[in-house]
Parts: C-alpha cells; sequence; structure tokens
C-alpha cells in the first residue's frame, strides 16, 4: 500500500487495515518458524506498512 492511499483513509479505515496487517505478520512469523518461507521480506513489508498506517493514524488523531 503507498503512502498516497493510506492518506487517504479513514481513522476507522486505518484501524481496520492495522489489525489485518498485524495478523498477516502473525501468519507469517509463524509460518517462517515451522519452516522457512520462500520470501523473508515479506515479513520486512508488512513490519513497514504497519508502522505507515499507525503514523497516519496518529497524525490524523493529533490533527482532530
Amino acid at each position: 500500500m503507498k503512502n498516497a492511499d493510506i492518506k487517504k483513509l479513514s481513522i476507522d479505515e486505518l484501524n481496520e487495515n492495522i489489525k489485518v496487517e498485524g495478523q498477516k505478520l502473525h501468519k507469517l512469523k509463524f509460518a517462517h518458524a515451522i519452516s522457512p518461507i520462500e520470501n523473508p521480506m515479506q515479513i520486512r513489508d508488512t513490519r513497514k506498512n504497519i508502522a505507515r498506517l499507525q503514523t497516519e493514524l496518529s497524525s490524523k488523531v493529533l490533527a482532530k
């Protein structure tokens, strides 16, 4: 998800996306612990995406 797409989301949508990405990260970490996943960069990308979403959420909450 690009930053331009993230900026267009509402606070509720941001919270929902953070929850979904968190679950995705948990599943990726679990799968990687059992047997190495094909592309371990997915873990890093998902973690960074969560950070982007949280940053935008905090800026919207503070602006409110």
